[in-house]
């Protein structure tokens, strides 16, 4: 019963990569690994890897977590100079006695076991962070809404009356084919295995320092062998509140079905008194028997899902759009 699930549209061939990698034999758990490492290089996507947008101080940081089905898990935060953060924090987990290395350590660390340095800043990224320094009154990027359009996400200034408006993208170094937010990624694989992948450079223009829920067990990736498998993702601060991933496979260990764990979940998320109408939230898990479901806290949120029972279109790798009712597959 191979399945594989991607957040987000820059998603849809990183799932490609990971569900053909089961189909040719691999584990769940390296699967995961490199539809993330695919993402991890796409220069494309602005939110992951070689290529995402830097942190207020025109650096690039990167998280990642991994974790398989029997409970192993490894992650880092807070990464310079390392391209492939998902591979980082699987040595964490397979050669270390920790979760998670952050900062100098990790990247001393990844030195150590041979993993080359490479500059993550692209000219494409530094031109949207100078234009950002530029603005009087700070450009900043949310999630998009699903009126939008194809782009994930939207630049945005704030005037003096407090609304928003959008910039022109011809504006800003004109654009093209971006990204943002985490990339999360869940596998089946032939014996029923589960596994699951984070990797992200996190909130464009963010404070130097700061980490999302990405490489946090339980906030962004939370796997439980034969339970569930489960990825939060959206807007860190509130993920890291929510534990939403965490909450998602335990209420199946209680015998939720997928589609109502997602749905609490959200719930959960829309009592917190922080929430904000530019925040946004997308949930998906996959249950031990091959059942898997979707839910987002708005519209816009997409997965990318391809599995052995799509509804007479077995294999093929399908792009969702999921609104404010669940996506599921049901068993």
């Amino acid at each position: 019963m191979p399945i594989a699930l991607s957040t987000w549209k820059h998603g849809f061939q990183p799932n490609r990569i990971t569900y053909d990698a089961i189909l040719s034999g691999k584990s769940a758990l390296d699967a995961v690994e490199l539809g993330a490492r695919y993402c991890e290089a796409d220069l494309t996507c602005m939110s992951v890897g070689r290529g995402g947008l830097p942190d207020a101080t025109g650096e690039v940081t990167l998280d990642a977590s991994i974790m398989d089905h029997d409970g192993n898990c490894g992650a880092v935060a807070f990464v310079r100079s390392y391209e492939h953060v998902i591979s980082i924090a699987r040595r964490v987990m397979e050669k270390t006695p920790h979760v998670m290395l952050a900062g100098e350590g990790a990247e001393r660390f990844a030195e150590a076991e041979g993993f080359a340095k490479t500059d993550l800043l692209t000219e494409k990224a530094k031109a949207l962070w100078q234009e950002w320094v530029r603005q009087p009154d700070k450009m900043h990027v949310r999630l998009r809404r699903e009126e939008e359009g194809e782009h994930e996400y939207v630049f945005v200034k704030v005037g003096e009356n407090g609304a928003e408006s959008e910039i022109s993208r011809d504006i800003v170094s004109k654009p093209r084919n971006e990204s943002h937010d985490t990339i999360g990624i869940l596998a089946m694989d032939e014996s029923g295995h589960l596994a699951g992948a984070c990797t992200t450079s996190g909130l464009a223009f963010k404070m130097q320092g700061r980490v999302g829920d990405s490489p946090i067990i339980g906030a962004g990736l939370y796997i439980a062998g034969g339970i569930a498998a489960a990825v939060a993702t959206g807007n860190g601060e509130l993920m890291m509140r929510a534990c939403s991933a965490f909450h998602i496979v335990e209420m199946i260990r209680q015998g939720a079905e997928p589609e109502d764990a997602c749905e609490e979940a959200i719930l959960h998320i829309r009592r917190d008194k922080h929430l904000t109408d530019d925040m946004q939230a997308g949930l998906m898990v996959i249950r031990a028997d091959g059942a898997w479901a979707a839910r987002s806290l708005r519209p816009g949120f997409q997965l990318a899902a391809a599995s052995n029972r799509e509804n007479g279109t077995e294999g093929a790798n399908i792009l969702y759009n999921v609104t404010a009712d669940s996506v599921t597959n049901d068993k």
